[in-house]
């Protein structure tokens, strides 16, 4: 009897946590890993090197530089058609399409994070209440209704443009987090503290919340990369940050010019290839994050 007491002991303490199994999982997979390097090269240089530029002199026009050459006149990646450097305007830009999409996610997570789990605990009124006001929200087409508040209001600045997105981007988030918390607070150690007298507080944020951690992560890795492609695809379409605030999107939008396309790629270029590369990174670790969790739970 105690052989197999210690056995168990020993079995449980040899059991790995939820971090080790997926972090085991990724490492094995070399396609993540290597998304996992270029999106932090990506995300991490770009937002310190555009945050070291100076901005009023970037987006500084210069005539006599119109279109130069990758190259020329010490121009990496040449000149857009305002004589303005393209690298200097892609880390500049790159860094505002970056702390958008990761300030968005942020705010859309941290809100989705507290609504679904409150929703997913108690059910009941509340939960019916909450859910269908969500329902309702996410039957409209919010990008649609972005752009309208974006042309209705005066003055707006990246600050405006992030509160504006977050606003209608914690909807999935909540639901996503609800059907989790939900799955979870009918099992039986949540019973278990209940009867053991723990608060409400303390089983929603010590104990639902981290068991469900691997799929808040997998679920901000991916968010990120759908807002900043929110971001760069209103920009691109006039709607995102103010014309003389850089971003991907405006730079991508050059190419809406047939000569531009065609004769001085570099203006356009690079943005579409470092919003692509970005993406995909980004992608393919999210999604690996996930089948890591899903190994996670088999386990």
């Amino acid at each position: 009897m105690v052989d197999a007491v210690e056995t168990n002991a020993n079995t449980m303490s040899e059991t790995p946590s939820g971090f080790k199994v997926i972090w085991r999982e990724l490492r094995h997979d070399k396609v993540a890993m290597i998304s996992l390097v270029i999106a932090a090269t990506l995300l991490i240089g770009i937002t310190v090197w555009g945050s070291l530029l100076n901005q009023d002199k970037v987006t500084e026009a210069s005539l006599l530089d119109r279109f130069l050459a990758p190259g020329q006149d010490g121009h990496i990646l040449g000149a857009d058609p305002s004589g303005r450097d393209v690298w200097n305007y892609l880390m500049l830009g790159g860094r505002n399409s970056i702390l958008i999409g990761v300030s968005v996610t942020l705010i859309t997570e941290f809100i989705g994070l507290i609504v679904g789990t409150i929703c997913g605990y108690f059910g009941g009124i509340l939960d019916n209440v909450v859910m269908r006001i969500v329902d309702f929200f996410m039957i409209i087409p919010t990008t649609l209704v972005i752009i309208l508040l974006v042309k209705i209001t005066t003055h707006y600045n990246a600050v405006t443009l992030v509160l504006i997105i977050s606003a209608f981007g914690w909807m999935g988030t909540t639901r996503l987090m609800r059907s989790l918390i939900f799955s979870q607070a009918s099992r039986d150690y949540i019973a278990a503290s209940k009867t053991s007298g723990t608060s409400n507080f303390t089983i929603m944020w010590r104990e639902l919340i981290p068991n469900i951690s691997s799929m808040i992560i997998t679920d901000l890795t991916l968010g990120i990369a759908g807002n900043i492609g929110l971001e760069v695809g209103l920009s691109y379409l006039g709607f995102g940050l103010p014309p003389d605030t850089p971003s991907l999107g405006t730079m991508i939008a050059y190419a809406n010019d047939p000569d531009i396309i065609t004769a001085y790629p570099w203006v356009w270029l690079p943005a579409s290839l470092l919003i692509m590369v970005l993406a995909l990174s980004i992608s393919f670790f999210g999604n690996a994050i996930r089948r890591a969790a899903d190994a996670r739970q088999r386990t």
